[in-house]
């Protein structure tokens, strides 16, 4: 673990981040979009069959707005995060809240170019994971964990490489259980560069025992998502779902029930992940409609428990709503 009394606060900020690339395909767009459940209930689906295939005639395939998400992850280097001086367990890595802002539809195909920049950093000290995280052992129970914690928050802008054109940004917030303490406890270290104000009904069909697995091949390889093992010592029974894959099967509900199936009216997308969801459980999205705002909520209902909520701003509403 890290010596946190030499870390240097200037030094990490100062970090550049190197770009990267993200280069996908037609069919990487429609392998995510049946891992988040995109035709899961009906192969034929009106409002998500152009997900997956050239409906009606259509030269291309659409792409859902949570896709975005994967621009992401060329942050992280073999499920880590590199910073100078910050040490942790990445097998403790935790992803908190995902924010996203849209700026134009993605094309079916694209490469990108990432520019990553730290959003923010804050010592959580000795902190109880009880705030936001109840751990489920093996007995069904829920157990609170103290631990010294950090909160990371990584913000990636994703631009056309072939027209320069910004597409979107994407902040992760991403908790890492024993890196924190590195700051005095009366005045815990906390940086921000961004607004304060952009902080974070159906029932959606029962998510696969192999969910998980199918999710992973869209580029998101943590094995806390497949190895029993990495699961244990993180503190869960077996493998637990991506967060990222939670989020993407509750605006594609949002995108249904209130956009009409129109996802280009999306704007942005925030998600606070509030708990672990088990690959097989059903997850049931309510929301409700507060202006051009979607207030959203993800229940697992095997263990009638929050698991996920955020909001989804539109650029208009549509005039039957």
């Amino acid at each position: 673990m890290a010596d946190n009394s030499r870390f240097d606060h200037d030094l990490v900020l100062a970090h550049k981040f190197p770009e990267t690339t993200f280069t996908y395909t037609e069919r990487d767009a429609a392998v995510y979009a049946l891992g988040v459940g995109a035709c899961g209930r009906n192969a034929i689906d009106s409002d998500e069959l152009k997900y997956v295939y050239h409906e009606n005639g259509q030269q291309f395939v659409q792409v859902l707005p949570t896709f975005a998400a994967l621009f992401s992850l060329g942050s992280l280097t073999n499920g880590s995060i590199d910073l100078p001086g910050l040490q942790y367990d990445p097998r403790l890595l935790l992803h908190g809240q995902q924010y996203i802002q849209i700026y134009k539809p993605f094309p079916s195909s694209a490469s990108l170019i990432n520019k990553v920049s730290l959003a923010g950093l804050h010592d959580k000290g000795l902190y109880s994971l009880a705030e936001n995280l109840l751990i489920e052992q093996r007995t069904g129970d829920y157990v609170f964990i103290s631990s010294k914690a950090a909160i990371l928050e990584l913000e990636t802008k994703s631009y056309e490489k072939q027209s320069g054109e910004l597409l979107c940004m994407n902040r992760s917030t991403i908790y890492l259980r024993g890196a924190g303490g590195f700051s005095n406890s009366s005045h815990p270290y906390s940086y921000s560069n961004y607004p304060v104000n952009q902080a974070a009904a159906p029932k959606i069909p029962k998510s696969q025992p192999f969910a998980a697995l199918l999710y992973r091949l869209s580029g998101d390889y943590n094995p806390l998502h497949s190895d029993p093992m990495i699961a244990e010592v993180a503190g869960f029974s077996r493998p637990i779902l991506h967060g990222l894959c939670s989020l993407g099967f509750a605006v594609r509900a949002v995108i249904k029930c209130i956009c009409r199936g129109d996802a280009n009216i999306i704007k942005t997308i925030s998600g606070r992940f509030l708990l672990h969801v088990y690959p097989g459980e059903t997850l049931i999205t309510e929301m409700w409609l507060e202006g051009s705002r979607v207030i959203y909520q993800a229940k697992v209902k095997e263990r009638n428990r929050a698991v996920l909520s955020g909001f989804v701003d539109l650029h208009h509403v549509t005039p039957s709503l």
